[in-house]
């Protein structure tokens, strides 16, 4: 593990999300639940990526600095897309982007990048019933042509709910 991903994950708390095992920190939770907030860091050492989910409410991405990261969008209607958070304006990355309610997403860092740290915020707020993770051969047959990208990173079949997180509330699914 590199010296500044060292530092990155211990200044912030960071550990594997499960299911989908980005590095996380649960950074903001409103008193009513009406809103939350997280950082998160993608880098090889230790892996650190986000398998195929999808979640009933907007998330938006912040892009916070490190190398870019790639999110892979795989919509109801059979679009797909994929966008790049960064920080080169001028290339068509963004700083900041909404995956829809409903939107199936992955995301990693871009190839031969160091490290990317991002952000995510929900209203309401996120809790693990809420997730739901993209089983790789479900998805295969609706989405064929990202069949590299669900092998990589979709969900075996069986590992597509995420447990309960410490200091969180049970909710309904």
């Amino acid at each position: 593990m590199s010296p500044e991903v060292q530092a990155l994950v211990a200044q912030h708390g960071l550990r594997p999300l499960p299911v989908e095992g980005t590095l996380f920190a649960a950074t903001y939770r409103g008193a009513a639940g009406e809103s939350s907030a997280m950082v998160g860091l993608y880098c090889d050492e230790p892996l650190s990526l986000s398998l195929f989910h999808r979640l009933p409410v907007d998330e938006v991405w912040h892009f916070y600095g490190g190398d870019p990261l790639r999110l892979v969008l795989l919509h109801a209607d059979g679009r797909s897309e994929d966008v790049i958070l960064g920080s080169a304006a001028a290339a068509g990355q963004r700083a900041q982007f909404v995956v829809p309610a409903g939107c199936w997403q992955a995301g990693h860092m871009v190839a031969g990048g160091r490290h990317s740290l991002f952000g995510c915020t929900l209203a309401p707020a996120f809790h693990s019933a809420m997730f739901e993770g993209g089983a790789r051969d479900e998805l295969l047959a609706r989405y064929p042509q990202r069949a590299a990208d669900i092998t990589r990173l979709g969900c075996d079949p069986g590992h597509t709910r995420m447990p309960v997180l410490p200091g969180e509330q049970p909710q309904p699914p």
